[in-house]
């Protein structure tokens, strides 16, 4: 897929699989709108990339759905258009279901899902008046089955596949790809600001994120993927990967090994 001159909008672009993801599609010769809402941190990825002039550094909250029709109208002003919108940004959970207060809930789903499609909702309507787009939901492998301590964070992604599946079916007569990407552990700082039970961000790398992908082969194995058409991609090692299988095929026996995994 030739990036050369499209724009491309990246959100969670300050750090992780965004970060790196600008990263790849600035070498690539893509104009680059990103977002995240810590501005520094954005001008920071912004001046590290191959012709940082071409970017567009624009803070982004997606709790604040209010503000998204003012900075489609910024990104508008400033490049005419959107060809692909990559939804990366949200945050995890760390905490047993029980112990998790309804509050911490509802922000997962508020940002990881409802900002989401929020943007996407926002974006739409300049792809559907050119017939040409590509939307990308960054998800997670627990969008595909839920695992203990993560049980509104599984459900968040778990509805991102619901609409963007339908999202895609009712788009495909209108030139508008729609793509769900599923990692699996990449070595990020998303541990560092998951949210526990009261909602207090957790503070510390789990193990098993720390030995996860680098996030600059993720971001290559999400290019190469998109580049191949793919509806579906699933970024993961090999027995990450074998879980999503265990789930379709024998989901009695995903069921009794996932009780016992060691998760943190």
């Amino acid at each position: 897929m030739d990036h050369q001159g499209k724009v491309v909008w990246i959100t969670g672009a300050s750090s992780g699989i965004g970060e790196a993801l600008a990263y790849a599609l600035a070498g690539q010769g893509a104009q680059l709108v990103l977002s995240a809402r810590r501005l520094d941190e954005l001008e920071r990825v912004r001046l590290a990339c191959r012709n940082p002039e071409a970017h567009l550094s624009l803070p982004l909250d997606l709790a604040d759905a209010d503000s998204f029709p003012a900075r489609v109208a910024a990104v508008n002003e400033r490049f005419g258009r959107v060809d692909l919108l990559i939804n990366n940004a949200g945050i995890s959970q760390r905490s047993l279901a029980r112990d998790t207060l309804l509050a911490v809930d509802k922000q997962l789903m508020e940002v990881n899902y409802l900002g989401t499609i929020a943007l996407t909702k926002a974006v739409l309507p300049g792809m559907l008046a050119r017939q040409a787009g590509h939307v990308v939901a960054v998800t997670s492998l627990v969008g595909k089955f839920g695992t203990p301590m993560r049980s509104s964070y599984a459900a968040s992604k778990h509805a991102l596949h619901g609409f963007f599946d339908s999202l895609r079916a009712e788009l495909w007569r209108d030139g508008i790809r729609i793509s769900l990407v599923c990692p699996g552990f990449i070595r990020t700082n998303l541990t560092y600001h998951a949210l526990t039970g009261d909602g207090s961000p957790q503070n510390k790398m789990d193990f098993a994120q720390q030995q996860g992908m680098d996030p600059a082969e993720c971001a290559q194995r999400i290019l190469a993927g998109l580049a191949r058409g793919r509806d579906e991609l699933y970024v993961a090692q090999t027995r990450e990967k074998l879980a999503v299988y265990l789930k379709r095929f024998l989901p009695g026996v995903f069921a009794r090994v996932v009780r016992k995994a060691r998760v943190t």
